[in-house]
Order: C-alpha cells, then sequence, then structure tokens
C-alpha cells in the first residue's frame, strides 16, 4: 500500500524520506504462532504414545496379560470313595421289613425304591427311612423272585427326592462302591472293584440266578437291595447275595449284584425303566 507524504505548509528543508515500517518478529506472526502451536499438540500426543506403548524398565519386552478363564474340568474322571457317597447317600434307604432290615435305593422321580425280593418277601408291614431321617409305610409294587428284585412305593416322600442315576455295565476290575445298612450300621460304605461277570448264584429257593455281578467290596446281611455304584457315581447293580462256603452268613470278599439293566424290569421289563 503507498503511503502518503505530508508536507508542512511553509518552507524548510523537506522533511526525510519516509521508512518503510519493518515486518514485526518472526516469534510473533500470527500464522507460524499458529503452526508452532500445533506441532507442539502433535509432539505431545506422540510422547504420550509411546509412554502407553513402549513402558520402561524389564516390562517392555513383557508379553500382554491375558484375562484369566476358567479352567474345565476333566469329563469322566473318576470320583473318589467318599465323592460317590456324598451323591449316592441322598438316594440309599434303610427299609424295615418286620425284623428284619435291608437297603434300597431310590431309582425314579415319583420316589420308586429298588431292592432285593428277599428283604420284603415275608413282610407284613414295610417302612423305608430316608436320609433325612423322616419315614415312611411302603408297599410292594412289582416283584421278581426269579431275580430276586422288587420295588417299593413309599406313601409319603422326603421333602428333598434325590433319584439316583442308573449306569450301564461294568468290566472286570472296574472300580466300585456298596453302600448300605449291614447288621443295622445305617449308610456304610465300602469299595472294592469287579472280581468277575456272568455269575450263577444257586438258592435253595426260587432257583438260581444268572448273569450276576461279582465284586469284593464288603457287604454284610442287611446290605441287600442296596446300590452297587461305578466311579462315575452311577448304579450298575443291585446287591442280592454274599458267598461263604459255612453257615456264618459273613463276607469272605465274595458279593453278588443283579445288574442294572435286569433289575429295573423286576424281571419283566426292557431294562430301560423301572416299572411303576
Amino acid at each position: 500500500m503507498e503511503m502518503e507524504v505530508l508536507r508542512p505548509a511553509g518552507g524548510g528543508d523537506p522533511p526525510p524520506e519516509a521508512v518503510e515500517p519493518k515486518p514485526p518478529p518472526w516469534w510473533k506472526r500470527a500464522e507460524l504462532r499458529r503452526k508452532l502451536a500445533i506441532a507442539a499438540v502433535a509432539v505431545w500426543a506422540l510422547a504420550i504414545t509411546a509412554v502407553v506403548l513402549w513402558p520402561g524398565g524389564d516390562e517392555a519386552d513383557a508379553p500382554a496379560r491375558s484375562l484369566p478363564s476358567a479352567s474345565p474340568s476333566a469329563s469322566g474322571a473318576p470320583l473318589t470313595v467318599s465323592e460317590v457317597y456324598q451323591a449316592l447317600r441322598p438316594s440309599v434307604v434303610l427299609i424295615k421289613a418286620g425284623n428284619d432290615s435291608g437297603t434300597g435305593v431310590i431309582v425314579n422321580a415319583d420316589g420308586t425304591i429298588l431292592t432285593a425280593f428277599h428283604v420284603v418277601r415275608e413282610a407284613r408291614t414295610i417302612t423305608v427311612a430316608y436320609a433325612d431321617g423322616t419315614e415312611s409305610p411302603a408297599t410292594v409294587a412289582n416283584s421278581s423272585a426269579a431275580q430276586d428284585i422288587a420295588t417299593l412305593k413309599p406313601q409319603k416322600l422326603p421333602e428333598t427326592l434325590v433319584p439316583a442315576v442308573l449306569g450301564g455295565g461294568a468290566a472286570v476290575g472296574d472300580a466300585v462302591v456298596a453302600i448300605g445298612n449291614p447288621l443295622g450300621l445305617t449308610a456304610t460304605t465300602t469299595s472294592g472293584v469287579v472280581s468277575g461277570l456272568e455269575r450263577t448264584l444257586s438258592r435253595d429257593e426260587g432257583g438260581d440266578i444268572a448273569g450276576l455281578i461279582q465284586f469284593d467290596a464288603a457287604v454284610n446281611p442287611g446290605s441287600s437291595g442296596g446300590p452297587l455304584i461305578d466311579d462315575q457315581g452311577r448304579v450298575i447293580g443291585i446287591v442280592v447275595a454274599l458267598a461263604n462256603p459255612t453257615d456264618a452268613g459273613t463276607f469272605i470278599g465274595i458279593g453278588f449284584a443283579v445288574p442294572i439293566g435286569a433289575a429295573v424290569g423286576a424281571g419283566e421289563g426292557d431294562g430301560q425303566n423301572p416299572p411303576l
């Protein structure tokens, strides 16, 4: 922009030529200051990012930490004897049949109890005592003398009903647990293995019973009707007898159980569901 020089009125030396004003210093230039501010912000952002991505010290090369996750349990892992007992105890009952006693196991959601037929065969009255201490009268719903198996219908159910889980077949050497009431000692638990399969038991009454599981978990009078359980907590048989060459009637290492497939049908069904 041109500048107009004002001259004073009158004579005299002319004023010195006007001098162009100097531009403002570089640090006062608005445009440059704006650019410097933007650059400073960028440098600051990069510095913060570097601190986050590359922490100092020995952790600089450490891999990223992952969030903790639940460890899955081993599927099909064998249960301990204690775990089998805890799982099955609510399903096992004491059967009072006249002056005798035996064992039974709840096998259905309606309270059906599976036991040995000889436990209730001559009883005029039957009472079942549940794990929680409550008792109920019961009647024989179905039976098979040939298999020595009976099912009972209780009149009253416990406050918490826990049917047992029924299993499948067994193999020689498989670990087993027996729960029963031998000699009136309630909820006695013993363990052993399957000693043999397809055994035949000769009886004075009722004929032979074939296809039995032989096991060596200790059982005694009062254990009859109780469950034989595998290491997955499944009932694989119903205890019906023990072998003793003397007349003592005590355990010497050989017990017998009706396989659950034959027991649930009481000798009449298809081995899939307990008779109702």
